[in-house]
């Protein structure tokens, strides 16, 4: 006859409140005495716990997250007379092997968690060839290739190892003991997956998906499906991300000076019908600079083997719609007056936010520039829009002192600059040249005509 039995945390150690991280099993799952259930992480270790009973779970009683101590309830478990009257002779037989036969024939146990079958498909990874794992009766595979609803037996320093890799263990097939995972698998996973993307099947860098949260246990929520422009920039963002090795220089620019030729051209720009923005100006310090650093007006060649310098000065200008970021590119700025900038600088900005952009008017950019001086902020780091080599982020502008030559203190607008650049194309030396040029050429534009 069956009996219901509590499973509560026991004695783990001199521990207060710890860490679940893991939740092995869910009601319906058939398990073994001594099989894992829930994962602990403290500061200085993580640690399996095991079920005392073999049964049906009926029900769970925590969630990764919780934190619990001795005596917590964590699942409640249907135990049969027969299971809980001692263990058959089989077992016994099979418990009788020593560790080393075992670790030499995995496959005697394997059959409780997933049949190991020859088959002609293609290996799965190296420590397996010629064999997949084929589900038990009634326990199909889950989308990651693992037997639904079923634990993930590893060690907690395999968890560990797994974690810091970056690798999602549901993708790894054990080939221990009742299909345990392995160092072995999961350093025969990474390689696996390292020579997928060498070949280009993967198109970069192969890392475990993000594992999927159902947040509607933890409140209200709404579903907003992403825009397209979200869905393309995103995209394009991340693989810049992880493609380009980012370092971002930071410094500033006293911009006094230039904001008061700006303000005192206000009344000849209104009669041009244009308003001029410190960002124009900063277009034209931008174009000085390119010329002077002629590696930051390039590309890096897909091969990896050569620079393509740019003899053109295309400058892509980041705009913020109501549908998300594009950036428009404005074309030959070196070869453009300051009113003939503004006025395509506003035009352009305003076809953007009605979604008007042709997609050739966001390509062909040599250099991005990204400003948050309107909104807010004092820095970031803008992410490099490849396959140009750097960005140049302009946060607020803020009145502070400014130390002069005699000793005196005066006010001055101070301009945070922050450029971020591939560190592939551009080193650190070359990144403080740049933005210390910019900052000079932007604090007298004067230097614009040199």
């Amino acid at each position: 006859m069956a009996e219901l039995k509590t499973i509560s945390l026991p004695d783990v150690g001199d521990f207060d409140e710890i860490e679940i991280i893991e939740v092995l099993i869910v009601p319906g799952d058939e398990i073994a005495a001594e099989d894992s259930i829930i994962v602990l992480e403290s500061d200085k270790a993580t640690m399996e716990i095991p079920s005392p009973y073999a049964g049906i779970v009926k029900s769970v009683s925590v969630h990764v997250g919780d934190r619990i101590s001795e005596g917590t309830e964590v699942a409640k478990v249907e135990v049969s007379a027969s299971v809980e009257s001692g263990k058959t002779a089989s077992s016994q037989a099979v418990e009788s092997k020593s560790s080393a036969e075992t670790e030499a024939a995995p496959a005697a146990d394997a059959p409780a968690e997933a049949e190991i079958i020859e088959s002609e498909v293609a290996p799965l990874q190296e420590s397996a060839p010629g064999k997949i794992r084929k589900p038990p009766p009634g326990k199909p595979f889950n989308d990651s290739g693992n037997v639904a609803s079923k634990s993930i037996h590893a060690s907690p320093s395999i968890r560990r190892y797994a974690r810091e890799l970056g690798v999602n263990l549901e993708q790894v097939i054990g080939t221990g003991p009742k299909s345990r995972v392995l160092k072995a698998d999961v350093k025969a996973f990474i390689k696996a997956a390292v020579s997928t993307a060498g070949t280009g099947a993967t198109g970069g860098l192969a890392v475990s998906a993000m594992p999927e949260i159902d947040f509607s246990r933890f409140g209200e929520i709404e579903a907003v499906p992403l825009n397209r422009i979200q869905k393309i920039s995103g995209a394009h963002l991340h693989r810049s991300w992880v493609t380009v090795p980012h370092v971002t220089q930071f410094d500033e620019a006293n911009i006094t000076e230039l904001e008061a030729f700006r303000k005192s051209l206000a009344k000849e720009a209104e009669k041009n019908n244009v308003r001029l923005t410190l960002l124009v100006f900063i277009m034209k310090a931008m174009v000085a600079s390119l010329k002077a650093f002629p590696n930051f007006n390039a590309s890096l060649e897909s091969s990896g083997e050569r620079l393509i310098l740019k003899k053109y000065f295309h400058i892509g200008v980041a705009v913020d719609t109501p549908n998300g970021l594009v950036v428009p590119v404005i074309r030959d700025v070196d070869q453009k007056g300051l009113y003939d900038l503004a006025a395509e600088l506003a035009a352009t900005a305003e076809r953007a936010r009605e979604g008007k952009l042709t997609p050739g008017e966001m390509q062909g950019g040599c250099i991005t520039i990204s400003s948050l001086g309107g909104i807010g902020g004092t820095q970031f780091t803008p992410i490099v829009n490849a396959p140009e080599v750097a960005i140049l982020g302009i946060a607020r502008a803020r009145m502070q002192p400014v130390y002069a030559a005699d000793g005196s203190f005066a006010p001055g607008l101070i301009l945070p600059l922050a450029l971020s650049y591939d560190h592939r194309v551009i080193d650190g030396a070359q990144g403080a040249r740049f933005t210390s040029y910019l900052s000079q050429v932007i604090m007298d534009i004067r230097r614009v005509l040199l």
